[in-house]
């Protein structure tokens, strides 16, 4: 997970944390107004059940909520789903052609045991299998306005 989802997270158990107290203490000064209020023992009793079975109830719920919001996904999720790549498989070859970020010099490829290995600026990095390629090595590397195109044979 990345640090954006961990972080919030933390932020809703520590909203939940001052959020459920305070819930309790009004559902108790309700409690304690309706008690002040009723005439016999009996009321009183029944009346401090209810509510207590009800604040234990929307505690509960509460909790569930919080706990179970999660962003949908991470920017950088978002960037890979975005990612796209051609592998065209040709006569003992593979042409593999992909937009990859960043001036020539910080562009990394490796190709180590069928696993084509790539690292451009701004932390982007991606590994893409490529099957029946464990003993080619990378014979063309071009890398021109941001697309990276490669010969693998």
């Amino acid at each position: 997970m990345s640090k954006f989802s961990n972080t919030s997270s933390y932020t809703n158990e520590k909203s939940l944390n001052f959020v459920v107290p305070i819930i309790v203490l009004l559902f108790i000064g309700v409690i304690y107004i309706m008690t002040q209020r009723a005439d016999g023992n009996f009321v009183n009793f029944i009346l401090v059940g209810v509510a207590t079975i009800t604040t234990i109830y929307w505690v509960h719920i509460i909790k569930k909520m919080l706990k179970n919001v999660k962003p949908k996904y991470t920017a950088r999720e978002a960037e890979a789903k975005n990612w796209v790549y051609d592998l065209i498989k040709g006569d003992n070859q593979f042409v593999f052609v992909a937009e990859v970020p960043g001036p020539d010099d910080k562009i990394m490829v490796r190709l180590i045991d069928g696993i084509l290995y790539i690292r451009g600026s701004g932390g982007f990095s991606k590994e893409v299998a490529i099957e029946g390629s464990n003993s080619m090595k990378i014979s063309d590397f071009k890398y021109r306005n941001g697309v990276l195109t490669l010969r693998i044979s």
